[in-house]
């Protein structure tokens, strides 16, 4: 039996650190976009993108395991609060990195999440199984019929 903390899809030590680099590029734009936030220079941007990365590969498990009756009730919306829960900790932990109050965290965990997917979306398209065999010489003897007889 194996328990992974963090999310379903472990990848490993440079598979984290991909996505920290993304999440940092993700937390530059974001707050270049938002008024509210605000963080000293790109040093601040990586410890930023490294501090989250680690409470949501961590805390972020927890939390929600210990908000579950309430996450379920809401039909899942009160993980909006947790992930501005996780803004407003990395605000706290990271010096130069200042989120002005928790309206301003929701809308930029919001604004995060939306950026952190389409900066992943070009390496989810090159995984996604339909994009293999695009360019694969098709043989004549790989065809398959439904109506094969299999002896």
């Amino acid at each position: 039996m194996r328990i992974v903390i963090g999310d379903s899809n472990h990848r490993g030590f440079w598979g984290f650190v991909a996505q920290t680099i993304v999440l940092t590029l993700a937390v530059i734009i974001a707050a270049k976009l938002m008024p509210g936030v605000s963080m000293n220079n790109v040093w601040t941007a990586l410890l930023t993108g490294l501090v989250i990365a680690l409470l949501n590969r961590f805390l972020r498990p927890v939390l929600i395991f210990l908000t579950l009756p309430f996450t379920a009730i809401k039909l899942g919306l009160f993980l909006f609060v947790i992930n501005a829960v996780i803004i407003l900790l990395a605000g706290a932990i990271v010096p130069g990195f200042t989120v002005e109050g928790f309206g301003t965290a929701l809308l930029f965990s919001l604004l995060l999440t939306l950026l952190n997917f389409l900066l992943e979306l070009p390496n989810r398209l090159k995984k996604h199984p339909d994009n293999q065999n695009i360019n694969k010489p098709s043989d004549e003897n790989d065809e398959f019929t439904p109506y094969e007889e299999v002896e």
